[in-house]
């Protein structure tokens, strides 16, 4: 499955269309616009998700909730255009009262795009590099996480770091345990209470001074089968696949596999999971590795854990270079987030997605949804029998 996105920040709409997607598959739009509300929610937001109830409309590709085969496309409309119909018109000449954004921010793709294109205004650039995008994003990885249930697969995300609050938890020596009710209860989806409070006033302390805060959040994937992925080619690498897609979210610094950078600075007889056999079937005492080894799922919980930037917008704006007159200037301060990291974790979570559904189909084939159930119960059986 692929996708593709369209659509400016503050035009009428986003697009979104996803190719590849197998025949047969349920389709829950209620699910859908379930993550589209959690990707609005949290703390340190801007008063622009108080304009926006975000909504996907299904436009091709289902009949009666079911996918048929053909591209499913989605599109979800912005509130917020109706306050830049001049500015952002389609056609027509730019409006006399017209402010161009010259005062390009440190931390975001306002200069190199500008220097890229040759524009004289940012905000060709901002429309469309704004992470108002990543809500088709969302739309589109329901598909996949509609898939993946099918498969078995359980998907969820939560933060555990912003600035310098942190949780304490290890998915590494103990099964990782979704706490969906204190998840999405807590203002900045950390499922630890305490937590949540300190995360709470390092972004009111942000805000305070005009500032923005980054963090943390962890994706984790339970009842994988074991094999996804592969060794063969650079390609076939599903830590490059996971990788690629992670780093493609605006603001996302660093992904880290199982104990990541922390596991280079322990030897390997603390690092690596020793195997044994679990009920005639292969397994690993630990899960350090966060479930991949050489490329492909061990069949224990994928981890994955994200690093996201602070916002680039600032309140009280750093310095910078006004591309018409070249003097130094204060960076534009268009309305913005104190922390996107809650919203950054729905968006992780469904990269994800993407990436492991792909790594299904690959192995069981894309036609259609029934062939790819049977080809599973066979991969299965075969592989309970290897352990006996």
């Amino acid at each position: 499955m692929e996708y593709v996105t369209a659509g400016e920040s503050h035009g009428p709409e986003l697009t979104v269309i996803v190719t590849g997607v197998p025949a047969g598959l349920k389709i829950s739009a209620e699910s859908i616009n379930d993550d589209l509300r959690k990707r609005q929610k949290g703390y340190g937001r801007s008063e622009r998700q108080a304009i926006e109830r975000d909504r996907a409309r299904f436009t091709s590709g289902l009949r009666f909730g079911v996918t048929t085969g053909a591209p499913v496309c989605m599109s979800i409309d912005n509130a917020d255009w109706e306050n830049h119909l001049e500015d952002m018109a389609p056609f027509g000449s730019a409006p006399d009262t017209l402010k161009r954004d010259v005062c390009p921010r440190p931390g975001h793709a306002d200069l190199s795009g500008v220097l890229k294109h040759g524009f004289d205004d940012c905000r060709d650039v901002a429309e469309r590099a704004s992470a108002r995008e990543t809500a088709a994003r969302v739309a589109a990885s329901g598909i996949a996480k509609e898939f993946l249930a099918q498969m078995g697969v359980e998907i969820f995300s939560y933060v555990n770091c912003i600035g310098r609050a942190y949780m304490d938890d290890d998915p590494f020596t103990k099964e990782p345990v979704f706490e969906a009710l204190a998840t999405e209860a807590s203002e900045v989806r950390c499922p630890d209470i305490d937590a949540s409070r300190r995360m709470c006033i390092q972004i009111d302390d942000a805000k305070n001074d005009g500032d923005t805060l980054g963090g943390t959040f962890r994706v984790i994937a339970k009842g994988l089968v074991p094999g996804l992925g592969g060794y063969e080619e650079a390609s076939n690498r599903l830590t490059a696949r996971i990788a690629e897609a992670l780093f493609s979210i605006p603001g996302v610094r660093g992904v880290e596999f199982g104990l990541g950078f922390a596991g280079a600075k322990k030897r390997g007889s603390d690092v690596h999971d020793e195997i044994v056999l679990t009920d005639g079937n292969f397994d690993r005492t630990t899960n350090n590795a966060g479930g991949l080894e050489g490329g492909m799922t061990t069949g224990k919980p994928l981890v994955v854990t994200v690093a996201c930037k602070p916002v680039s917008s600032l309140a009280s704006p750093l310095n910078t270079v006004n591309i018409d007159t070249l003097e130094i200037a204060k960076a534009d301060t268009p309305r913005s987030d104190v922390c996107v990291v809650p919203a950054c974790s729905v968006v992780g979570e469904g990269e994800v997605a993407f990436a492991l559904a792909n790594a299904y189909m690959d192995a069981l084939g894309k036609t259609n949804m029934s062939d790819i159930k049977n080809a599973l119960r066979s991969y299965k059986q075969r592989l309970k029998t290897m352990g006996r």
